[in-house]
């Protein structure tokens, strides 16, 4: 009977410490897994914005991958690199071009532009020397700004701007190398790396849904809407100033496709400054025309299109979409205008999931702190009229 009880005894603490073991294995394994996945991270995080781009751009061609699969017999790897040659000569070829021509007419706009400015600014004659002139800008004593002093550091602060976009052109390319690089391999096992992320991760198979579900939604929005409005305003507004004989019409072009891309911003930060310089050196009524079609057909644009394109499919307010647009551009540059909307859905998202899962929680915390608040701040009576 003692040597069972001994036996038992020993069969316990064996257990006991064989758990404690097991509970210490994991916190090991999870404590390395941290310090495993920090130190990764601080590997790739370079390439982390063309990694996302891969993902978002996968996720927009991947029903013509099916279909270009389904015509060459279920070949994955010729199909995936046609996928990723359709989108390099449709992104690389424009890229380029349209690079070459803003680098040129920005040299231009820099060496003859600015002069006219400010020779139109100094002047006494005509629209500007009556604006100078005028009593309330006396007051303001505006003629003893200097205005040539001002300009010319405007104007070195543009041609240092276009000095560090022509060095950023290599980092452009390689950025788009590693995109590409990345979409053959997410085209080819794309199905593959969702079961194996679906496997690890500990949620509920319909916030995973959810999650997905989301990032190709404001992926759409994004690419179908933000971008191809952008374009169109952008396209529209440098022929508007190509044929009012504003000089430079391909880069302000590109400039306008940027202030496009931006919520509650547009075209018109630059068309209605670039018709006020018009009239300012006589030119009056392309001036006029300019802010006409500003304020009647390319402002509208977005109002017209963006409800046809996007819908609802980027499922945010617009002042969320206004701050991570900014943000996304401030932090990752160009492609931020992409990165920064699904930085912020996944975020949304996650929020949603948590309001879900802690429901009963959030809940009776709400009803607490009322009753708290009813506790400490009785309604008053109503007086009774005698």
């Amino acid at each position: 009977m003692l040597t069972e009880q001994k036996s038992q005894g020993s069969d316990y603490h064996n257990d006991d410490g064989r758990a404690r073991v097991q509970k210490i294995s994991r916190y090991f394994l999870i404590v390395a897994l941290i310090l495993s996945m920090i130190m990764f991270f601080n590997l790739i995080k370079i390439f982390l914005v063309p990694v996302l781009m891969a993902t978002v751009f996968t996720t927009l061609f991947y029903p013509f991958y099916e279909w270009l699969l389904k015509k060459i017999g279920r070949r994955k790897n010729i199909s995936a690199f046609i996928c990723c040659l359709i989108l390099l000569l449709g992104l690389l070829v424009p890229l380029f071009a349209i690079a070459d021509l803003v680098t040129q007419e920005a040299i231009d706009f820099y060496n003859s532009t600015f002069p006219q400015i400010v020779e139109a600014i100094q002047g006494d004659q005509g629209l500007v020397g009556k604006i100078k002139n005028s009593a309330l800008l006396k007051r303001l004593n505006i003629n003893e700004i200097d205005w040539e002093t001002t300009l010319q550091g405007v104007a070195k602060q543009i041609g240092n701007f276009i000095a560090t976009t022509s060095r950023g052109t290599f980092h452009v390319v390689t950025n788009l190398f590693v995109m590409l690089f990345t979409m053959f391999y997410f085209f080819r096992d794309g199905e593959h790396i969702i079961r194996r992320i679906k496997y690890l991760s500990p949620m509920d198979d319909t916030y995973e849904e959810a999650l997905i579900y989301r990032f190709i939604s404001v992926s759409r929005a994004t690419i179908k809407g933000t971008m191809l409005i952008g374009l169109i305003q952008g396209t529209m507004g440098g022929i508007t100033m190509w044929i009012f004989g504003v000089g430079s019409p391909v880069l302000w072009g590109v400039v306008m496709v940027i202030l496009s891309i931006i919520p509650l911003v547009g075209c018109w930060l630059v068309l209605y400054p670039a018709a006020f310089y018009l009239l300012m050196t006589g030119e009056v009524w392309q001036g006029i025309s300019i802010m006409l079609i500003t304020a009647f057909i390319i402002t509208n644009i977005d109002n017209f299109l963006r409800p046809q394109l996007v819908g609802k499919d980027a499922g945010m307010h617009d002042l969320m979409i206004f701050f991570s647009t900014l943000g996304g551009l401030s932090v990752y540059g160009v492609m931020g205008f992409i990165v920064g909307p699904v930085i912020a859905v996944f975020f949304l998202t996650i929020l949603d999931i948590y309001s879900i899962e802690f429901k009963t929680t959030l809940d009776l915390a709400q009803n607490a702190s009322f009753s708290h608040i009813k506790e400490e701040f009785p309604a008053e009576e109503p007086v009774k009229e005698q």
